[in-house]
């Protein structure tokens, strides 16, 4: 496994499994990287629906933090979406933001895993 962030986004620790790539402070720094060295089968976790967008079309699959597994087939909706809430926040109005993270997102993400993987490794 690997994480991807920027020094601005540098953990106090490193720890657990897996390798830490920092890259540039920047707005995209670290979407452009991720962008330039994924590959087709990767498995993607994202709530940046955008990036998702992006990655798609390489043969790469993408999972939320929450466990929503973006699909080119239904990306183009949730773009429309996240279009529309910026332009909604242009204007003023807030919403409420995005709801806590719970014990159930953490198991529909774990579960939404499991599901991933079984159908990647044709089980």
């Amino acid at each position: 496994m690997r994480y991807i962030a920027s020094y601005d986004h540098k953990p106090n620790s490193e720890e657990g499994s897996g390798e830490w790539i920092f890259v540039d402070p920047g707005r995209d720094a670290a979407d452009l990287y991720i962008i330039n060295h994924i590959k087709r089968g990767d498995v993607l976790i994202t709530q940046d629906i955008g990036l998702a967008s992006l990655i798609l079309p390489k043969g790469v699959y993408a999972l939320s933090p929450r466990g929503t597994e973006y699909k080119e087939e239904s990306i183009e909706t949730a773009l429309d979406f996240r279009y529309l809430a910026a332009k909604e926040r242009a204007r003023g109005n807030y919403g409420k933001g995005p709801k806590p993270f719970t014990s159930d997102d953490r198991h529909n993400f774990q579960a939404s895993l499991r599901r991933l993987v079984s159908k990647i490794e044709g089980v």
